[in-house]
């Protein structure tokens, strides 16, 4: 069973800047998506950054140029780099796993292993 634990939240002021992480056990890279998603209170759980095991990476238009999804296949590790943080970006931060057949993307629909939640603060 795939596990994914969160860290990296917590209170910032606008401008500021977070890098969260995501540590993937009993997990298989290849042929895999893994993502960033986040959930405001009252609010959808919105997709917000995913990296496929070739490289390839797509942000939504709320977060590009700020913020930046990588990964250390040695050490299973999902990192989210957020720069020029805003209050809007307050938020529970979610990483989400698609194995084989699960194709990821920015639907939540499309991952079927997620984490606990990291809290993001940010304030003005």
């Amino acid at each position: 069973q795939v596990q994914l634990v969160e860290s990296g939240g917590g209170s910032v002021q606008s401008g500021g800047s977070l890098r969260l992480s995501c540590t993937a056990y009993r997990y298989t890279y290849s042929n895999s998506c893994m993502g960033w998603f986040r959930q405001a209170p009252g609010e959808e759980r919105e997709g917000i950054a995913y990296i496929y095991s070739n490289g390839t990476t797509g942000y939504a238009d709320s977060v590009k140029g700020r913020f930046t999804i990588s990964q250390d296949n040695a050490k299973k590790i999902l990192y989210l780099q957020m720069n020029s943080l805003k209050p809007e970006d307050t938020a529970m931060y979610y990483c989400a796993a698609a194995t084989r057949g699960w194709f990821g993307g920015f639907s939540s629909r499309r991952y079927n292993y997620w984490g606990q939640g990291t809290q993001v603060t940010v304030s003005s």
